[in-house]
């Protein structure tokens, strides 16, 4: 195990020959890492004024070298009760855990796999996507491509529908710090989902910075939709307020594809999530939406890109956060239209609701266009509750902290419903127990069962309201 602020290339190279990885992929990590070792927290000086990255403490933050296997803690042990039952991979700290995958997904040719045996295992499928990495402009990015310990591999053939998502649980245990590489593979005319979520133990507070020793979760998702496939990528961060969270996500989408991509961030002291979605093909399209909740001395730092490179694209971001207490969130976006992406439409949009005085929030949205006969429009708010709405719902028998709750669900709402009636759940589960000062874990308890089956019922209400209006239109 070395302290992440003494991390050498050799150290690189243990991990790659301790997970027999091949020489090719040994020679990309070496290289990342000296990418690595020169970048700095921020690749525009344009950001670095607003960015947290300086509050990773380094000297604290672990790398295991070995493979070193670890058991669940307590609140984890009951979140997997009965989990047999779904297609889910398990990790603790640096390694896999234990995999459950249904005959019908092996059936369907579709992969499922930890990742430093898939290049063992699958090495002509695997290689021709991440041998020519593109270009490495993130410091982040690159020790995530250079040191990964670990990670998911998805392969899904062509013409292949799977309707259960793929869930992959995540969980630091400890002091334990991990590093992840992802890579979601979709061929031509398949559909398929994959939800992460991120626990850490000792998660019971999520008020900011504790004198524990801080770790981190690193994590590279990589993902490629083939023409007309549609990949969903649903991640819920519920990481504990010692533990700093970076991830980098990239997508690359053929014509007439689909991204979607949906993230709940609640938990961790210091978040910094980046994603790039490439348009490449005609037809192509990316969906970008993300729900923030900051309490404490917590910061997040969520930025969102969207790159038309084909004709006819179409590219959507929706971010929105609520900000209590001193937490502090930076919504950073851009929109980038490529000379032979006529006919593209993109929107992107930040907003921010700061409950208390001392919470703070930033918007830098941008826009880059090279060609004519596009759309592009972006928006960003930051704001207060108004008083207004809080005495109205207070006239009504709420209190002032309950008008502010349901207030704040509005303004979430929309968002969460771009979600399915599942996720819509367990994004309200947790805005709910962040409210509260509980602990930040998924639980198949009472008070589950009960928003469940509201938002079944509501989605199923919808439903029917859509039916009528096709009927008689």
């Amino acid at each position: 195990m070395v302290n992440l602020s003494s991390f050498k290339g050799n150290n690189v190279e243990e991990i790659a020959s301790i997970r027999n990885n091949p020489s090719w992929l040994k020679e990309l990590r070496v290289k990342a890492f000296e990418k690595y070792s020169s970048l700095p927290d921020e690749f525009s000086n344009l950001y670095s004024k607003y960015t947290d990255a300086t509050r990773l403490r380094t000297s604290d933050i672990k790398i295991d070298i070995e493979i070193v296997p670890h058991e669940p803690y307590k609140d984890l042990s009951d979140r997997l009760k009965n989990i047999e039952k779904e297609c889910s991979l398990i990790f603790l700290d640096s390694g896999l855990h234990q995999q459950y995958i249904s005959k019908s997904i092996l059936d369907k040719g579709i992969i499922v796999s930890e990742i430093n045996d898939a290049f063992l295992r699958y090495p002509d499928t695997i290689r021709k996507y991440i041998e020519n990495e593109s270009a490495i402009d993130d410091k982040y990015l690159a020790l995530e491509i250079s040191s990964f310990q670990t990670g998911l591999f998805v392969y899904v053939p062509k013409n292949t529908v799977l309707e259960e998502p793929i869930r992959m649980i995540t969980a630091l245990t400890d002091n334990e710090s991990a590093v992840y590489r992802n890579l979601f593979v979709v061929e031509s005319n398949s559909i398929v989902t994959v939800n992460q979520e991120f626990y850490s133990s000792n998660d019971n507070t999520n008020t900011g910075v504790t004198n524990r020793a801080q770790r981190a979760l690193f994590e590279y998702s990589e993902c490629h939709v083939s023409n007309n496939a549609n990949l969903e990528i649903v991640t819920l961060q519920a990481l504990g307020s010692n533990t700093a969270s970076f991830s980098n996500r990239k997508s690359f989408v053929d014509s007439d594809g689909k991204i979607s991509w949906y993230l709940g961030l609640f938990g961790a002291d210091v978040s910094r999530y980046k994603t790039d979605s490439y348009m490449i093909g005609q037809g192509s399209s990316a969906e970008d939406v993300g729900i923030t909740f900051g309490v404490g001395n917590q910061s997040f730092d969520v930025s969102s890109n969207l790159i038309h490179i084909g004709r006819n694209t179409r590219g959507k971001v929706l971010s929105k956060a609520v900000m209590k207490d001193t937490a502090k969130s930076l919504f950073k976006g851009m929109i980038k239209i490529g000379k032979d992406a006529k006919s593209s439409e993109s929107y992107l949009a930040g907003h921010s609701i700061l409950l208390n005085k001392g919470a703070k929030s930033d918007a830098i949205p941008g826009l880059e266009i090279e060609t004519n006969e596009v759309r592009a429009t972006h928006a960003a708010s930051v704001s207060q509750i108004d008083e207004s709405p809080i005495f109205y719902l207070m006239s009504r028998g709420l209190s002032r902290e309950g008008a502010k709750r349901e207030i704040v669900n509005g303004f979430l709402e929309p968002l969460s419903r771009k979600m399915g009636p599942i996720i819509r759940a367990y994004i309200n589960y947790l805005i709910e127990s962040k409210w509260e000062g509980k602990s930040l874990m998924l639980r198949t308890d009472e008070a589950m069962e009960q928003i469940l089956e509201v938002e079944k019922s509501r989605y199923r209400e919808t439903e029917d309201i859509f039916e009528k209006h096709y009927k008689y239109r």
